[in-house]
């Protein structure tokens, strides 16, 4: 019988969380004396004294990082290929919606339901809705503008929008201008004066208004508490064109819009027989995009569209109007009494082109649209 002395060394390894770096922590055991009982038949197994110290040796210049690169990275890669990731789960906040794309049917099913050109307007069928199913929104039963009359159909809703907050502020922005406007109207001051300070004065409130549905990402009077604004600040550009396109434009919007190539969201206005009996008035195409703030998305969704062959197409620019969450909730349309300027980009401003680009661009037929 003899004693061995074993000196245990163990490895751990472990993620730090907040620098997503591998740390190695190195645990040695304090030496232990451990009395194995054997005989000499048995000695063999555990090896003699030099095979211990050559493993021990092996253990001391084993390298961690290059085992964990060389084989847990492996195993890394082949789960990530098994385990879908969270960004490839589907969403539709307008699920079971009739007038909304289901993500049971395709979207050629979709569109053979319910072609814009020929469905009737109704209470069951206020819009044709497509939403982005990459992007997560609060689903249209629990949105607020559920409770704003004449707004049930603007985007979908961002998680933490507040637009109770956005109707009191916005309305109180709007009633300061209004009496602006009755005031420096009732002084002698030259009319040439009064326009232009009633013209700084409403792009003052617009400017407020947008201020105030912006999100913000900015510590608050509270603290560190982060806020959200009052509402999301998804807005749109709107397309309008003649009934004999509609089907054609709706069906490039509708595909580019579920393949996570446009925006948010899109909806168009079905036929209203009751306004237009004849079938003739141009129909409205509305995209909505993510944030009215992000100049380079709002420009991005734009360029898709004109790729798409969407915007001179038309025969006239296409206009970004800073709502639904905006402008729209608080009534500004266009010929507003307030003054305020309905939109705040048109094509033009983003991408301008040459007229002679603009006059070849209208001569394209719809059937070369794209998609």
């Amino acid at each position: 019988m003899r004693q061995v002395n074993r000196t245990r060394s163990t490895f751990f390894l472990r993620r730090d969380a907040s620098t997503a770096q591998l740390t190695i922590n190195r645990v040695e055991f304090l030496s232990t004396v451990q009395t194995i009982k054997m005989d000499s038949d048995e000695s063999d197994f555990y090896g003699d004294e030099d095979i211990v110290t050559g493993l021990e040796s092996r253990v001391t210049s084993f390298d961690v990082s290059q085992w964990w690169e060389e084989t847990d990275a492996i195993q890394i890669n082949r789960r990530v290929k098994m385990e879908p990731l969270d960004s490839t789960k589907l969403h539709n906040p307008y699920a079971g919606i009739p007038y909304a794309w289901q993500l049971t049917e395709t979207v050629n099913d979709f569109l053979a339901r319910l072609p814009p050109e020929t469905t009737e307007h109704s209470d069951k069928f206020p819009w044709i809705f497509i939403c982005n199913p990459y992007i997560r929104r609060k689903d249209k039963s629990l949105a607020q503008n559920q409770r704003s009359r004449g707004n049930e159909d603007e985007a979908p809703e961002e998680e933490g929008s507040r637009l109770d907050t956005l109707i009191e502020g916005g309305t109180e922005r709007l009633n300061i201008l209004l009496n602006f406007k009755q005031g420096i109207n009732s002084t002698k001051k030259s009319t040439a004066v009064k326009m232009r300070e009633i013209d700084q004065e409403q792009k003052e409130a617009s400017r407020d208004i947008l201020s105030l549905a912006s999100r913000q990402g900015k510590s608050s009077d509270l603290g560190d508490t982060m806020y959200m604004a009052v509402i999301d600040a998804c807005r749109q550009w709107m397309l309008f064109c003649q009934p004999k396109d509609v089907d054609e434009v709706w069906r490039v919007i509708s595909k580019a819009t579920a393949n996570n190539e446009l925006g948010i969201a899109a909806k168009v206005a079905p036929w209203n027989p009751h306004t237009d009996p004849t079938g003739q008035k141009d129909r409205i195409v509305c995209v909505y995009t993510a944030d009215f703030g992000d100049k380079a998305d709002v420009t991005r969704t734009l360029q898709k569209l004109r790729e798409l062959r969407l915007v001179e197409t038309m025969g006239r620019p296409i206009y970004y109007k800073p709502g639904p969450d905006a402008f729209t909730y608080l009534g500004i349309a266009y010929g507003n009494h307030w003054g305020v300027k309905a939109s705040i980009y048109s094509s033009m401003d983003l991408l301008p082109i040459s007229s002679s680009t603009s006059q070849r661009m209208r001569m394209s037929s719809s059937s070369h649209l794209r998609y």
